[in-house]
């Protein structure tokens, strides 16, 4: 699968699940076009940040942590470092998972009604805890990124049918803006496209795909085009979900309405598949990403059928679907899971910026100036963002 299609395209495909579906939609129905500012920015950071993870990926052949592992030399630091990147790893996951499964969970909802809804976490988690136990998922995954592509399509669509306010979208990209309660919708945003595991893996997959320096430019031109195609989708969610009548979005039908101008009454169906595709796929991605790191901090040698690297991702799929067995609303733990990536970004993009700046781990292919420039700027605003959102949780703002 990897020889045949970049992985820019996977890194764009695995930031447009349930996550961003539903942060979009509710973006959109909420504040109109007012956000999608914080939408363009996300794409810029993110590709300026998966750039930067897909340099050290194809000059150092190896990934993040295993860097960071050769280039300190106190073990106490080290290990401090290692232990902060896996705990933020892990715990991130954690919560995205949940997220996933959620998505995955309106998807059924969508397609078989809610008299069974507290048996579709289980049905999800057994479904992925299946694929990735025998690891045969590969076909199914191009399924379902085909499905996935389907919906991203028809919202491309549905964004031209609804006739927008072209002066107003311009306004809302152009002027920044948060509108009230509207900081949290911002950290959402963020989160959902700036997906912190995603450095982790962009590094891992180019050094797969490319073994040589001179592809650096065509690892780069790999990772600006799927993104700029990935937030495009992504801002057409938001123009769409901007046009649905009723703005109280608090189920998988009320998310359908954003396709009605296409669909019609079916567009619950396209809804429903589209989201069981996206949570299914994230599903099975987020706890690999997960055993991936552990396995590169750990050091561990076995491969996929390892123990220890088979209990890390079983760990990520029972806390996904513990998280969605409380009665928790979907809705609400994929927008928990997207601010609890934009608080984890920080802290994996300050790592990041460390090691390609490292003359012995990039040599000539350091970062330049305004490359720092542009890290420094998506650092600090992550991290104003990351503690609003958490002063904002405890009631100070």
């Amino acid at each position: 699968m990897f020889k045949k299609i970049g992985p820019g395209v996977l890194v764009a495909a695995a930031f447009i699940g349930p996550g961003t579906v539903t942060a979009c939609t509710l973006a959109g129905a909420e504040f109109g076009y007012a956000l999608l500012w914080a939408m363009g920015l996300s794409i810029i950071a993110t590709i300026i940040l998966q750039e930067m993870a897909a340099r050290l990926g194809v000059v150092t052949q190896s990934g993040l942590a295993d860097v960071i592992k050769s280039e300190v030399v106190s073990p106490y630091v080290r290990n401090l470092i290692i232990g902060i990147v896996l705990g933020a790893i892990v715990i991130g996951n954690a919560a995205y998972e949940g997220g996933n499964i959620g998505g995955g969970t309106l998807g059924l909802e969508a397609l078989f009604g809610p008299a069974y809804l507290m048996y579709y976490p289980y049905v999800i988690g057994i479904f992925a805890f299946l694929l990735l136990y025998i690891g045969n998922y590969r076909s199914l995954e191009r399924i379902f990124i085909g499905l996935v592509l389907v919906m991203s399509l028809s919202f491309l669509l549905t964004a031209v049918i609804v006739k927008p306010d072209v002066e107003k979208i311009l306004k809302g990209l152009f002027l920044p803006s948060i509108p009230e309660d509207g900081i949290l919708m911002v950290i959402a945003l963020v989160g959902t496209t700036v997906v912190p595991y995603n450095l982790f893996l962009h590094a891992a997959l180019v050094s797969e795909k490319w073994k040589s320096e001179t592809y650096l430019s065509t690892a780069r031109r790999d990772t600006v085009v799927s993104i700029v195609l990935g937030g495009t989708v992504s801002m057409a969610i938001m123009v769409a979900a901007a046009a649905i009548p009723d703005k109280d979005i608090s189920n998988v039908m009320d998310l359908a309405k954003g396709l009605e101008p296409l669909y019609g009454n079916a567009a619950r169906y396209f809804m429903g598949v589209g989201l069981f595709a996206a949570g299914i796929t994230s599903a099975i991605t987020a706890p690999l990403a997960a055993a991936y790191v552990a396995q590169s901090c750990f050091g561990w040698q076995g491969g996929m059928k390892d123990k220890k690297f088979r209990s890390v991702w079983m760990i990520i799929l029972i806390l996904g679907v513990f998280f969605m067995s409380l009665g928790i609303k979907p809705i609400r733990i994929i927008k928990f899971a997207q601010i609890a990536n934009g608080i984890v970004l920080p802290v994996i993009a300050i790592f990041l910026l460390w090691a390609v700046n490292r003359p012995s781990v990039m040599r000539r292919h350091q970062n330049t100036r305004i490359q720092n420039v542009f890290g420094v700027l998506i650092v600090i605003l992550a991290l104003l963002l990351g503690a609003k959102s958490i002063l904002r949780v405890f009631g100070v703002f």
